[in-house]
C-alpha cells in the first residue's frame, strides 16, 4: 500500500511537541516573524521596481571577510592532522589569546585556565547560561529592545522574563530602581548588552557600578553581552570586568564577529567569575564538542592582532557619521551612536497628506515597498527604526553614492513625527 509523505491529517506526534515551542499547536500558527515580513517586502519591491536598486540598511552582519592574515592561518591549520579531533571546551592557545586580549585592550587580568571558556559564538553562550541558574519560577531580567535568546531559554526552563525597557528619557539604560521588590527577589539573572544593540548606547563606569550594586543587593548573576565592544566611538572601549566588583557578580560574553569581521566563523568566549565560567563549561560540555580547532587557532591569531579592530571600527564610524548627516538633512532625528554599527532613530508617524503609520513596522514596510529602502523596525519600547551601516560599498565613493541615493529617494517626502 502506498503511503503519502504529506498526510492530510496531523501526524501522530503532533500532540507530543513540548509546550515550550507551542505544544500541540506547533507549526499551526499564522503569525509572520518581522524579519520574514521584511524579506517578503524586499522581494516585492525588487520585483515591482526592477530599475530602482534596493538600499539595504537592514543587514545586521559585517560586510567584509576576516583579515587576510586570519584566513591564512585558517588555511594552514585546516591541513594539520592534529586539528582533526573534538575540541570540547576549547584549546589552551585560544584561551591564552583571549586572556592576552583582555589584558591588552582593557587592563583586565584573567586566568586563562579557570576564567575563560570558548563558545561557538555568543548566541549559544546566551542560550546555555540560563541552564546554569534558572529553575521553574525564577526570573531573568532583560533589556528591551534586545537580543532575545537568553529570555527564550529562560522560558524553556520554566522561568519568566521581566523586561526592562530602554527609553530615550533614560538614555537607553534600564531603570533598575523601578524593578518591583518581589521581582528583584525572584530574579536570578540580569542580562545587559553594551554597547547596546540596537540603540547604540555605551555604558560608563557609573552605570556598571550601579549594576554591580544591584547584583550584590539582590543576589543576581550579571551576564554582559559585549558583542559590539570593539565598535565603540569617541572613547576607549570599556569592559564590564574593568569595574571593581564585576568579577564577583558575573561574566562578560565576547564575540569574534563584529570587531574582527569573523561573522559566520562562530567563535567567542565567556570570561569572568571562575565558578560561573565552570558552570557554563559543564553545560556546554553536554551540548557541543567544541569549535573546530583550526577555527580556534585562526581566532587566536585575530585576537593577537590589535590593528584588525581598529580598521573595522574606523570604517563603521565613518559610515555612521555619513548616515547621521544624511538622515538629519531629510528631517530624521538622528544622533551619532556611542557604539555598534547600528543607528536607532524614532520612526515617523506618517506623511503629510499621506499614509499614517501606527507602528515602526508600518513605517518600515512603507520605506521598503514604496521607496525600496530597507530598515529594521523596533516597537518594543516606542516606535524606532534600526539602520545598519553594514551595506556593501567597496570604496568611500560608493558610500557617498549610497548616501546621495538615500537623500534623493526621500527628497519628496514630508514626514510627520508626532
Amino acid at each position: 500500500m502506498a503511503h503519502s509523505f504529506f498526510p492530510m491529517s496531523d501526524p501522530y506526534f503532533q500532540t507530543l511537541f513540548a509546550d515550550r515551542i507551542g505544544g500541540a499547536m506547533y507549526g499551526k500558527g499564522t503569525a509572520i516573524y518581522k524579519f520574514e515580513k521584511i524579506k517578503r517586502a524586499k522581494r516585492a519591491a525588487i520585483a515591482d521596481f526592477p530599475d530602482r536598486p534596493l538600499l539595504d540598511f537592514g543587514i545586521g552582519e559585517n560586510d567584509d571577510m576576516a583579515a587576510e592574515s586570519v584566513r591564512a592561518v585558517m588555511k594552514a591549520e585546516v591541513d594539520k592532522l592534529e586539528n582533526r579531533g573534538y575540541a570540547d571546551n576549547g584549546i589552551q592557545a585560544f584561551k591564552d589569546a583571549a586572556a592576552a586580549f583582555m589584558q591588552r585592550e582593557f587592563g583586565v587580568k584573567l586566568d586563562p585556565v579557570t576564567q575563560i571558556n570558548h563558545c561557538i559564538g555568543t548566541k549559544p553562550a546566551l542560550a546555555m547560561l540560563p541552564a546554569c541558574f534558572i529553575n521553574p519560577g525564577d526570573i531573568t531580567l532583560m533589556t528591551v529592545p534586545g537580543y532575545p535568546v537568553a529570555g527564550t531559554h529562560t522560558r524553556y526552563y520554566g522561568g519568566q522574563v521581566f523586561s526592562l525597557p530602554l527609553l530615550p528619557e533614560n538614555k537607553f539604560f534600564p531603570d533598575l530602581d523601578a524593578i518591583p521588590e518581589d521581582i528583584a527577589r525572584r530574579a536570578k539573572m540580569l542580562v545587559i548588552n553594551y554597547p547596546n544593540s540596537p540603540t547604540g548606547q555605551v555604558a560608563d563606569e557609573a552605570f556598571y557600578r550601579k549594576v554591580i550594586d544591584f547584583a550584590l543587593r539582590h543576589k543576581v548573576v550579571v551576564v554582559q553581552d559585549a558583542a559590539h565592544i570593539l565598535l565603540t566611538y569617541g572613547r576607549k572601549p570599556l569592559s564590564f570586568l574593568q569595574v571593581d566588583g564585576a568579577m564577583e557578580v558575573g561574566v562578560e560574553v565576547h564575540s569574534m564577529s563584529k570587531g574582527f569581521d569573523m561573522i559566520g566563523w562562530r567563535m567567542g568566549f565567556v570570561a569572568g567569575h571562575p565558578l560561573i565560567v565552570r558552570a557554563f563549561a559543564d553545560v556546554k560540555d553536554n551540548s557541543d564538542s567544541g569549535q573546530f580547532m583550526a577555527t580556534q587557532k585562526a581566532a587566536a591569531a585575530a585576537l593577537n592582532d590589535p590593528s584588525i579592530p581598529v580598521r573595522i571600527r574606523t570604517k563603521y564610524e565613518r559610515r555612521l557619521r555619513k548616515l547621521v548627516a544624511t538622515l538629519r538633512e531629510i528631517g530624521f532625528q538622528a544622533e551619532m551612536p556611542g557604539g555598534t554599527y547600528f543607528l536607532y532613530t524614532p520612526a515617523p508617524r506618517g506623511l503629510e497628506n499621506g499614509p499614517t503609520f501606527a507602528s515602526a513596522e508600518d513605517a518600515s514596510q512603507f520605506l521598503i515597498r514604496e521607496r525600496s529602502i530597507c530598515t529594521v523596525p523596533w516597537d518594543d519600547a516606542g516606535p524606532h527604526l534600526r539602520w545598519s551601516v553594514t551595506y556593501i560599498a567597496p570604496t568611500e565613493a560608493d558610500e557617498d553614492a549610497l548616501m546621495t541615493a538615500l537623500k534623493q529617494r526621500l527628497a519628496g517626502d514630508r514626514f510627520v513625527w508626532s
